[in-house]
C-alpha cells in the first residue's frame, strides 16, 4: 500500500478568543493566493479568552513569506504529514509501532475522506520523526514491526 510521508513546517500565532479572529487572521493569506494544506484551530484549556492557530501553508518561500506577512512564525515541532489508502486497523498499528519504538507524541490529528487519510503527526525531536517515518513505511507495506 502506498504511503507518502512528507516532513513539513507548521506556523503558529497565538490570537485573542472572539468571533471572527480566524477570518481576519487568515484574510491576508487569501489575499496573497496562499493554498493552506492545514488548519488548526485550538483554545487554551486554562486560558480560554486565547486561540492559537496553526497552518501549514506549503513549501517554499512564497508560502513563508506570506504566513509571516500574516503574523504566523514556524513552529520548532518536527512534523510529518503521511497521506495514503486507508483500512481497518490503520491508525491502531501506526500508534503500535510508534508505542514499541518508546517514541512520544506531541500530537496527532487524522482524517478519512473517502477511502484516503490524511494525518499530522508530531515530535519532540527530528530524530523521531525520522524513525517514525521508517515505521510507517514498514506498516503501510504490511510489514511486521516487533
Amino acid at each position: 500500500m502506498a504511503v507518502k510521508i512528507k516532513h513539513v513546517s507548521l506556523w503558529r500565532t497565538n490570537v485573542q478568543n472572539r468571533p471572527g479572529v480566524l477570518a481576519a487572521t487568515l484574510e491576508p493569506l487569501a489575499h496573497a493566493r496562499t493554498d493552506l494544506k492545514v488548519v488548526i484551530c485550538s483554545i487554551h484549556p486554562t486560558r480560554t479568552r486565547r486561540a492559537t492557530l496553526e497552518i501549514y501553508p506549503g513549501a517554499g518561500a512564497r508560502a513563508e513569506i506570506a504566513a509571516r506577512a500574516a503574523g504566523f512564525s514556524r513552529s520548532p515541532t518536527p512534523v510529518l504529514l503521511v497521506e495514503g489508502e486507508n483500512r481497518p486497523g490503520l491508525a491502531y498499528a501506526v500508534a503500535n509501532a510508534i508505542a514499541w519504538a518508546g517514541i512520544d507524541l506531541r500530537f496527532l490529528s487524522a482524517q478519512v475522506v473517502g477511502s484516503r487519510y490524511s494525518a499530522l503527526l508530531g515530535f519532540k525531536t527530528d530524530q523521531e520523526a525520522r524513525d517514525t517515518a521508517s515505521l510507517i513505511r514498514r506498516v503501510a507495506a504490511g510489514r511486521k514491526i516487533r
